[in-house]
């Protein structure tokens, strides 16, 4: 193993590491633009700019020491990219020497030579590399006197990503992006020197599926989202480690909210999962959390939904539940719900209504396949719902659900996070129902106007819990937002980064909704029948779940964020923990990582 000297630390690192790999691995900052750990190196901004060197010999090849007893240094006369240099043993490098920060504040001056003074209004202030290092590396001065070169704003490379070129400082980073993981090679440089720029290439558009991944990238506020332009500042929301719910891939998201509302998603780095990157329509998926909300517990009351209290809406179901068992129901679980509410629903349906019939549905899109991130996979637990044998014992099948509606066969249905939307000939037999209980999260949903009662459920921005990715790792994740549940209640775990949700929270002036966790209110409705189950956070619901199905066994809730999720079947093996780049110093940090890096 190669040892080199970096800013008189000694560093040991794997043979090939370039400087500024070995660095970052060792938690050391290393200021740069252009570079990122997943794209080819450019050596574009030459901000990475540091002293290189090897210890002089003499020509035995024994070591020359100075009048001091210290190793003499032959420094190559010009500084080199740490990007691009590999490291040798016995190197020797300077980032904090006099050449070394003469020759960042240099590449500094010309970089803000011709660099708006957007700040006010552009959307990356507040996590721009720029800025950053306008304070950390810059000579606080100009002596620049001209007038700013002007190029085009606004210009829309494709749906979802807008692109200001005054603002872009030429890193190439969302060139590599499209060519080398998108492998949509639509962006060029054109022009030169100070009038450089980045077009598309005649004709075409970039509207890859990654697309919007190259806002993240870019270390200034040259690329910008139509969803989030100018619609918030980044200091003004709390940022929120979760699991996206859109698909089955399990890919790591920060969820940015002001006002008790989702503004933006934001890809979370997780090596064995969605590495530095999450596709568009994911990160576009937030709405249904936002708007249209079943806010309040429903019962229908002369064929109109009515409002209730909560307490009502449990009494009402326990009563009409306790009506019918065995084959006379059907409970519909949900690949859309964590391992604990499937559990929990599962274990509602066989111990409460004394019932095997418990089935779900699943939602897919081959359209969405690629070799990256898609999947066809359309719920975020399809695996989970799988692991825990949902639908395998049913006297009933998912696919024979519409016929047997339409017979009369099925006479009171209980249904969890699942809307049919998917299913129109489903929809069009729930009216041949005698009882039909709804766990919904919006209000425009069909299937709710068909429900005896509709009961609000949180979304996974509002729970604690547990998703199975296709792959087996089971991933944990914490409520975003506040909800009158979970509202100040010490047994849950916010990943809220801001203050945790009080009265005099700016974050939390806007809508509280009155919904519940599913497996919240299945309690509720069994303790009304009279069962003493008494669970109080999903943590219990979990370490009973794995004490019950073999894949699950050995897994500690308390690890699944220290490992960034553990594998089915390797609950006591986790994977190495992984050391992840931080692509903007202050964007958030992942605790579970071995290494802060703040790049």
């Amino acid at each position: 193993m190669p040892q080199f000297e970096f800013d008189g630390q000694l560093i040991e690192t794997k043979p090939g590491k370039t400087i500024i790999e070995a660095a970052y691995d060792n938690g050391i900052d290393v200021p740069h633009f252009c570079w990122h750990p997943e794209l080819s190196v450019a050596g574009n901004c030459r901000m990475c700019l540091v002293q290189v060197g090897m210890p002089a010999r003499d020509r035995e090849g024994n070591f020359e020491f100075d009048e001091n007893g210290n190793k003499k240094i032959n420094f190559i006369p010009k500084l080199q990219i740490a990007c691009g240099s590999p490291v040798q043993d016995g190197m020797v490098v300077k980032s904090i020497s006099d050449e070394a920060i003469e020759g960042q504040e240099a590449v500094m001056e010309f970089l803000l030579i011709n660099h708006p003074l957007d700040c006010p209004i552009c959307d990356e202030a507040g996590e721009c590399k720029l800025q950053e290092y306008s304070f950390k590396h810059s000579s606080g001065q100009s002596r620049f006197e001209e007038e700013k070169n002007h190029k085009p704003k606004r210009q829309v490379w494709g749906p979802n990503v807008v692109f200001d070129a005054e603002r872009c400082i030429s890193c190439s980073r969302c060139i590599r992006f499209a060519q080398e993981v998108a492998k949509q090679d639509v962006l060029t440089f054109v022009q030169r020197g100070d009038h450089v720029t980045i077009e598309l290439f005649d004709g075409t558009t970039f509207d890859s599926p990654y697309s919007m991944n190259v806002i993240d990238i870019c270390p200034v506020g040259a690329l910008t989202s139509p969803d989030f332009r100018f619609e918030a500042r980044v200091w003004e929301l709390s940022s929120n480690e979760s699991i996206s719910h859109f698909d089955g891939t399990g890919t790591n998201i920060n969820l940015g909210v002001r006002n008790n509302e989702i503004m933006r998603i934001t890809p979370r780095n997780n090596m064995y999962v969605n590495k530095y990157w999450v596709r568009d329509d994911a990160r576009l998926s937030y709405d249904f959390v936002n708007k249209n909300r079943v806010t309040t517990p429903l019962i229908n009351k002369d064929g109109i939904l009515e409002e209730v209290e909560w307490e009502e809406a449990i009494k009402f179901s326990a009563s009409k539940l306790d009506n019918f068992k065995g084959d006379q129901i059907v409970f519909v679980a949900s690949s859309k719900a964590t391992n604990e509410d499937n559990y929990i629903f599962n274990k509602f349906a066989s111990e409460i209504a004394n019932t095997q019939n418990v089935i779900y549905f699943a939602h897919s899109d081959d359209s969405r396949k690629d070799d990256l991130l898609g999947v066809s996979d359309m719920t975020p637990n399809t695996k989970g719902v799988e692991e825990l044998g949902l639908g395998k014992e049913s006297n009933i099948k998912a696919e024979e659900l519409a016929s047997k509606l339409k017979n009369g066969e099925i006479r009171a249905m209980y249904v969890m996070e699942e809307d049919f939307e998917d299913y129109p000939e489903i929809l069009e037999q729930l009216g041949n129902l005698s009882f039909l209980a709804v766990h919904s999260y919006n209000s425009n949903k069909k299937i709710n106007s068909f429900a005896d009662v509709v009961l609000p459920a949180s979304t996974f921005a509002e729970i604690e819990g547990t998703y199975t990715n296709l792959k087996g790792r089971v991933q944990h994740f914490t409520p975003a937002l506040v909800t009158k549940e979970n509202y100040r209640f010490m047994g849950m775990k916010m990943s809220r980064l801001d203050k945790f949700g009080a009265d005099n929270d700016r974050w939390t002036n806007h809508e509280i909704r009155d919904s519940k966790q599913s497996w919240k209110i299945l309690q509720k409705i069994a303790r009304e029948l009279g069962n003493d189950w008494n669970y109080t956070k999903s943590s219990q619901v979990f370490d009973e779940l794995v004490g019950v199905y073999t894949n699950f066994n050995d897994m500690d809730y308390n690890k699944l964020d220290e490992f960034q999720g553990l594998v089915l079947g390797k609950g006591n093996n986790p994977d190495p923990k992984e050391v992840n780049y931080i692509s903007h110093y202050l964007k958030p940090q992942q605790t579970q990582k071995i290494v802060k890096y703040k790049g």
